[in-house]
């Protein structure tokens, strides 16, 4: 029996028709993650992005939708699906991926972790003095294993310790002393997950490449492409010029080696039996011409 589709209201028909029409508008578009983020930073990062890109909030239901509906005229767009999660919303620009996930990390801000949240990534707390005097402060920094001692009147952290891993929950003590270390583990900005860009899906660890990185792993995996297709003696328009010129070399190498006269070839012959003249002459003590 065919499961009964779900009723779509007009308003949220049309929500899923501008999505639609601006997945296909831009060149690119990505997904967004906007769990803790504050309405005044959002709106604030909105007008950053002014010209740049644009950035449509809707719920996951019709995001996914708007993506599945595209599959047959966006090649592979139904894999972002799988990457809308939490609070989320749609950046759609015609801007190069790497720019755009650049842009977005400079206007991220750090702040202190809330009860409850979850660490972004491994949060440590660092060796070196704190501005505390003696107190109640050693016994709360033991109780999470933190190694402490007292040097000219100050407490001291002997030694890094892991206080919260990436993807543990921040309980209030944890966020309490993390606070009064001055520890502002949390960002606030945008959350870029993914992007699709003409079927072509760039994830956050590829987008966080540096153009610089990228354009020297670039030439890295040219030049060993170069040297297998030179190897294995694959012939393209570009190694062809490269098999010719080292055939003439190697070819005038030995046409010399044999004294063979030719134009090219004349010139370093005469040069080496100077040479060797001037080697015999030396070696007979004989003066002159």
């Amino acid at each position: 029996m065919e499961k009964p589709k779900a009723h779509v209201s007009e308003k949220k028909k049309r929500i899923v028709e501008e999505l639609k029409k601006l997945i296909q508008q831009y060149k690119l578009f990505g997904i967004v993650d906007l769990t803790n983020m504050p309405s005044p930073q959002l709106q604030k990062i909105k007008s950053l992005l002014k010209g740049t890109a644009i950035i449509k909030v809707a719920k996951k239901r019709l995001i996914k939708l708007a993506l599945d509906q595209l599959k047959e005229v966006k090649k592979g767009i139904e894999k972002m699906e799988e990457y809308v999660s939490g609070i989320s919303a749609l950046i759609f620009t015609n801007e190069n991926p790497f720019k755009l996930y650049r842009v977005i990390e400079k206007n991220k801000t750090m702040t202190s972790a809330k009860p409850g949240q979850i660490a972004p990534s491994d949060i440590y707390i660092q060796a070196g003095p704190t501005p505390f005097t003696p107190g109640p402060i050693i016994g709360e920094l033991g109780q999470f294993g933190i190694k402490t001692g007292v040097e000219e009147g100050k407490v001291v952290i002997k030694e890094d310790k892991l206080l919260v891993k990436e993807g543990e929950v921040i309980d209030a003590k944890m966020a309490e002393l993390l606070s009064k270390l001055g520890i502002e583990p949390m960002e606030i900005g945008l959350n870029l997950k993914v992007v699709y860009d003409n079927g072509t899906i760039y994830k956050k660890d590829i987008l966080a490449i540096s153009e610089e990185e990228y354009y020297e792993n670039f030439k890295k995996v040219a030049k060993q492409a170069i040297n297998l297709a030179l190897n294995i003696k694959y012939f393209t328009s570009y190694t062809t010029k490269m098999f010719i010129v080292d055939a003439a070399r190697k070819a005038f190498l030995l046409a010399e080696s044999r004294s063979i006269i030719t134009k090219e070839t004349i010139k370093n012959i005469l040069a080496k039996a100077k040479i060797n003249a001037e080697h015999l002459k030396n070696k007979l003590g004989l003066e002159g011409g």
